[in-house]
Order: C-alpha cells, then sequence, then structure tokens
C-alpha cells in the first residue's frame, strides 16, 4: 500500500513538472531574483539611516535602541496585532498566559490607530472602576495617546501596585470624554469567576480569559455542576478578550460530538492551513447551552462561539462580538526579545472570516442600563469618580440579583425554560 501511495505520489510530480515549461521556470527565477534585488536595496537604504543617525544625531545613540525602534515600528506597520517585544516584555507576556501580572486589568489592541479597549478583566481595579468594551483610551495620566504603540502604552499603564494611573476615555455610544482614576494592583485572574446553579437545574458559568489551566477548570466545574444535577448551561464569554488558541479548541471539545469541526487556520502558505476537529474525548452531555456574548468577547471567545453556533449545538444570546479573527505566534530571539506576528487567519467551521465583522448572535440582546435604583455597587463607584479615590471592590451579587440586573442573563434563562418545556412536550 505504501509503495503505491508512493508511486502514485511519483506520477503526480511527472505530471506536473512538465507543465512547468522553461520559459515558465526562468519567469519565475527572474521574479524572485528581482524581489530579492528589491530588498537588498531597501537594506542598504535602512543601512545608510542608521550611518546618518549615528554620525550625525545631536547624542550619541545605543545600537540596540535604533535596532529596536526600527523593529518595533516595521511589526506595527504590519497590522494592529503584530509587535515586537523587548525581553522584558515578553518575560510579561509569559506571566499573563500563566494568569498573574500586574496592572489594572484591561485587554487593548489598536483599532484604526487608536488603542481601544477589548474588555476590562472580570475581578480587576479596571472593571471595578466602570471601563467598558468599546471605549478609546485618548490619554494615560494627561499624555495623549496619538501616535502611541501597544508596547508603550502598556508600560504607561504598568506600575506598582497601589500607585494610581488616570485614563481618559472617549465613550462614543454616549458622546462623553471621562477621566477614570485607578489603583494599580498585581493582576491575578482565575479563568472561571463564577460556577452555580442560578435558576433551579440551570446551570451558569462565566470564562473571563482563556489560560494555560482553562481547560481543566472548564472540566471540573462542568463535573461539579452536573454531579449537582445540571440540565442546561448558560456560558457566559462576554467581555473575555481570548487567549491561547489550543485553549479554545479544548474548551470547544466539551461541548462537541467526535469529528466536528471547531476553527480552519488558513496561513500564507497553503501547506500550513489547519483544521482543527473534536476528538470526542470530553464531550459532556447534550443538555441545551446559551452562549452569552458581547463586544468585548473577542480571539478564542469567539473561536468557541463560532463553534457552538456553527455546529448548531447551542444558541448564541447578546451583541455582536469584537471580530479579532487572527492567530499571533510568538517568535523568541537570541537576546531573549520576540516578536508577536499575525501568522494566520482563522474561519468558523461553516468557512466565515469574521476579521473586523465579528460573530452575529442567533438571538441579539442589547445590554440595558439599570435603574437608579437597581444599579450594582460598581456602577455606583463609577458615578463617583470625580472625588478621584480608588474604587473598593465590588460586592457580588446573588444568582436571584444576577439574574434580575442583567437582562441578557434573563433573557437567556427564559430562553432555557422555554426549551425545557419544548423538549419536556415533546417527550
Amino acid at each position: 500500500m505504501k509503495k503505491k501511495i508512493a508511486v502514485l505520489f511519483f506520477l503526480a510530480i511527472f505530471v506536473l513538472v512538465p507543465a512547468f515549461t522553461a520559459h515558465g521556470y526562468e519567469k519565475d527565477k527572474a521574479g524572485k531574483s528581482k524581489s530579492k534585488e528589491n530588498l537588498y536595496n531597501q537594506l542598504e537604504l535602512f543601512a545608510d539611516a542608521i550611518s546618518i543617525i549615528r554620525s550625525e544625531y545631536v547624542d550619541d545613540v545605543e545600537a540596540k535602541k535604533l535596532i529596536y525602534g526600527a523593529m518595533r515600528g516595521m511589526l506595527a506597520s504590519l497590522d494592529d496585532f503584530s509587535q515586537f517585544m523587548e525581553p522584558d516584555e515578553y518575560n510579561e507576556l509569559k506571566l499573563e498566559t500563566k494568569g498573574e501580572f500586574g496592572g489594572i486589568g484591561i485587554e487593548i489592541s489598536l483599532r484604526d490607530g487608536i488603542l481601544t479597549i477589548i474588555a476590562p478583566i472580570a475581578g480587576t481595579p479596571a472593571e471595578a472602576s466602570g471601563i467598558q468594551p468599546g471605549d478609546k483610551i485618548v490619554k494615560i495620566n494627561g499624555k495623549l495617546t496619538k501616535d502611541v504603540n501597544l508596547n508603550e502604552a502598556v508600560k504607561q499603564m504598568r506600575g506598582k501596585p497601589g500607585t494610581m494611573v488616570t485614563l481618559t476615555i472617549w465613550r462614543e455610544k454616549e458622546h462623553k470624554i471621562l477621566d477614570i482614576p485607578i489603583k494599580r494592583a498585581v493582576i491575578t485572574i482565575r479563568s472561571i469567576k463564577r460556577s452555580e446553579l442560578i435558576e433551579g437545574k440551570t446551570g451558569y458559568i462565566k470564562l473571563v480569559e482563556f489560560q494555560e489551566n482553562t481547560p481543566r477548570d472548564l472540566e471540573d466545574a462542568l463535573k461539579k455542576l452536573e454531579s449537582e444535577g445540571m440540565d442546561a448551561l448558560i456560558f457566559d464569554l462576554r467581555n473575555n478578550p481570548g487567549g491561547l488558541l489550543d485553549g479554545a479548541v479544548r474548551v470547544s471539545e466539551d461541548f462537541l460530538p467526535k469529528d466536528k469541526v471547531i476553527v480552519s487556520i488558513k496561513a500564507r502558505d497553503p501547506a500550513q492551513n489547519m483544521v482543527f476537529k473534536s476528538s470526542g474525548k470530553y464531550t459532556h452531555p447534550s443538555y441545551p447551552i446559551i452562549v452569552l456574548v458581547n463586544e468585548g468577547s473577542a480571539s478564542a471567545s469567539e473561536i468557541v462561539a463560532g463553534a457552538i453556533q456553527d455546529n448548531k449545538r447551542g444558541i448564541v444570546l447578546g451583541t455582536k462580538t469584537f471580530g479579532k479573527a487572527s492567530v499571533q505566534t510568538i517568535i523568541p530571539m537570541k537576546d531573549g526579545s520576540a516578536l508577536r506576528l499575525t501568522s494566520a487567519s482563522y474561519l468558523t467551521p461553516s468557512g466565515k472570516m469574521i476579521r473586523g465583522q465579528g460573530i452575529a448572535p442567533d438571538v441579539v440582546v442589547e445590554k440595558e442600563e439599570l435603574k437608579a435604583k437597581e444599579k450594582p455597587e460598581s456602577v455606583e463607584i463609577f458615578e463617583k469618580l470625580e472625588e478621584k479615590e480608588a474604587p473598593p471592590p465590588a460586592k457580588e451579587l446573588t444568582a436571584k440579583e444576577l439574574i434580575l440586573n442583567d437582562n441578557q442573563l434573563g433573557m437567556a434563562v427564559n430562553m432555557i425554560k422555554g426549551l425545557k418545556a419544548y423538549k419536556a412536550e415533546k417527550n
């Protein structure tokens, strides 16, 4: 059998090679030579610029500073997510994937050249201060963020726990500019913020970020709720900015039968394209699932929502997601720095490209603002920010209060009730 495959492979090459004529080969060879020549010319221009700076600039400039600056600009010119990381920044990134880092607790991106908040991380000072997905950061400690890159912005917001940083944000939907002081803290993230039965036997799990330990934590949470009799699940991915690709694949496997497409990766080189399918190893009972999403749901969150939606495994409810359909590969450099390079795009199981578009929910439910008497502590804190005091941690709501104060969650609970009633009548 192996010999037959080898012969067929050889025949395929034999058929293709004659079709690549001598003229075609020479043309391709000439094209590659011209491309190399253009690259060498540009490198010569770059070397000339460095030489001029080192000889003519008013101060002596360290070579590493020049090269790092050039690499930072080079990566930033590619897209909103590629970036160059100096050694200390790369070390911080490695800590973040493990769930602990210093800062205020927000996930940011550049959108159309503007620093944009993807989502505040649950349980952090940023969330308690009233920061919202989609807020544009126009100043950090009074300094304009125009032309600032992601690395610089992160550095300005990081600092010693207990110190203050003030973000000036533009909230487009309210047409307001707001100064928001936030006290820095050591941010320790639990991938699962809440896991409980909230209405009868309906389970509720809020996943706030995809980390190394997320699949294990979710598996434990599901087994615990199932042991308590869970017969339906509301899976909350709102304001979840994403994280690790393999975590998203593994989380999706918890809800899909064997051989279902989870996500397709489309790279520049077709040979590197990949299709991730469920193994069937971790599948949990096929109880009804509703996935909650909003504009703060990005990256890995969108992979999970898309996999559940396209495979008809559950209902996606809320508002359109962020639309970050790209994969970044971290490539370490020999001096301890690293490149975060956009290496591929991803497609949902049905082949949808959601970059810049987001995932449209099956059921669109806009988030309603609470009435004054119903506002939880975190909202009241935001209204008192003019006092310039650091906000205390928000009081956690009970399951009943959670449903009453969250119209999207309330709608999900009612839909679950309807699905259960329909299933019972059908049986």
